[in-house]
């Protein structure tokens, strides 16, 4: 259960979700994740059999990551979790926003 519970394994999941990624594509696709924890979080989630690597023997070598039959059965809760999320942020920011808390009575 450890590996889907942080930050960085859900939204490589979710990119994941869109299809077949190299790690320059989830990189990019992840502003601010470093290569470092990228490559630590896609090996924990390929231990856990959520993501597949593909090592494909051409030159220059090309490596995929790709959710496993497993992984694909994240999909549906994470895409609620996003539409949740996207529905809920700005009042979600707005309870951040320490000016706006003491103004607004929580609901």
């Amino acid at each position: 259960m450890g590996s889907i519970c942080d930050k960085w394994a859900l939204l490589i999941l979710h990119q994941l979700s869109l299809g077949t990624k190299r790690h320059g594509e989830l990189r990019r696709a992840l502003r601010g994740i470093s290569h470092k924890m990228l490559t630590q979080t896609l090996r924990k989630l390929e231990r856990d059999r959520l993501v597949r690597r593909t090592i494909h023997r051409v030159v220059p070598p090309r490596v995929d990551y790709a959710l496993t039959r497993l992984g694909s059965t994240l999909t549906a809760p994470l895409h609620a979790l996003y539409r949740w999320t996207e529905r809920h942020l700005p009042e979600i920011q707005r309870a951040r926003d320490p000016a706006a808390s003491k103004n607004t009575p929580p609901q």
